[in-house]
């Protein structure tokens, strides 16, 4: 007798609520990552500003050996160009702290404060390159270079795509659920998390707009995930496969949608996402 074949996945966005009866949601958390691969930053509020980046969000990036980037022609560069998690797990275990007013970046491990330079500085930048080369060691893959993003230009690997990114913490918990294991929504490094919606319910929202707090945003695309949502933001170890999670669940391997801002305003955890 053959044996049974197991159902195909289906990703939770095929029983999720249609965009035109979409529930509210409420923003839960924000955050933005100033040095691309380095830890998230946590804010109670953000003004967005329309056709904008995210502010400060990956204004920096180590470049990790020549990548060929020319800051006076900005241009697209693969994330393994850069320093970054998906490689470099061992990222995971510095705490970043940026104060946009200051140009001033904090890196501690362990609890304890490395380095404090000011990135506008040469003398500031060649200090976080030199502790940074050193907390590498042999993992990285040539001299280690801190790169400013020039006016209208950010180190996102969806640059072609999105200006900021939303997370369904509903979804979140389904995939944790199929895994059996739990999953800390900063593996994804978004910049708003939000709940209320059904699992899946963002996939399908492609072409929609939403208004978040006083701003309003068009929904461009998922976000296909690559390994960087392996790595414990907690212990800096790669301890789940959340990709072929993903794919072992939903036959994909998208979580998150990419987004653009095309009406400023102000946004605030705890504020509503409605269909705008």
């Amino acid at each position: 007798m053959p044996a049974p074949v197991p159902p195909a996945p289906v990703s939770p966005a095929a029983d999720a609520a249609s965009p035109q009866a979409l529930p509210t949601a409420t923003l839960k958390a924000i955050y933005r990552h100033p040095v691309k691969g380095l830890s998230p930053e946590a804010l109670e509020a953000v003004t967005l500003e329309a056709g904008a980046f995210f502010p400060h969000d990956r204004l920096y990036a180590v470049e990790n050996g020549a990548s060929g980037f020319d800051p006076d022609a900005p241009a697209y560069r693969p994330k393994t160009a850069f320093l970054m998690l998906m490689r470099d797990a061992r990222l995971a275990g510095l705490a970043s702290r940026y104060e946009p007013e200051t140009t001033t970046l904090t890196l501690c491990l362990d609890g304890h404060e490395a380095v404090r330079a000011d990135l506008s500085t040469v003398d500031g930048r060649a200090e976080v390159e030199s502790f940074l080369t050193f907390y590498m060691g042999e993992e990285a893959r040539g001299p280690l270079r801190l790169l400013t993003a020039p006016d209208g230009f950010r180190f996102t690997d969806s640059l072609r795509s999105g200006f900021l990114s939303l997370l369904n913490l509903d979804s979140v918990r389904d995939l944790e659920t199929r895994m059996g294991a739990p999953l800390d929504p900063r593996r994804f490094r978004m910049n708003l998390n939000l709940e209320g919606w059904p699992a899946g319910t963002e996939l399908a929202l492609a072409g929609q707009r939403l208004k978040v707090g006083a701003a309003e945003i068009a929904v461009l695309k998922r976000t296909e995930r690559c390994a960087a949502v392996n790595v414990n933001p907690e212990t800096a170890v790669r301890d789940l496969n959340v990709v072929k999670g993903l794919m072992a669940a939903y036959g994909h391997t998208d979580c998150g949608i990419y987004a653009k801002v095309v009406r400023s305003g102000r946004v605030a955890v705890g504020d509503t996402v409605t269909l705008a």
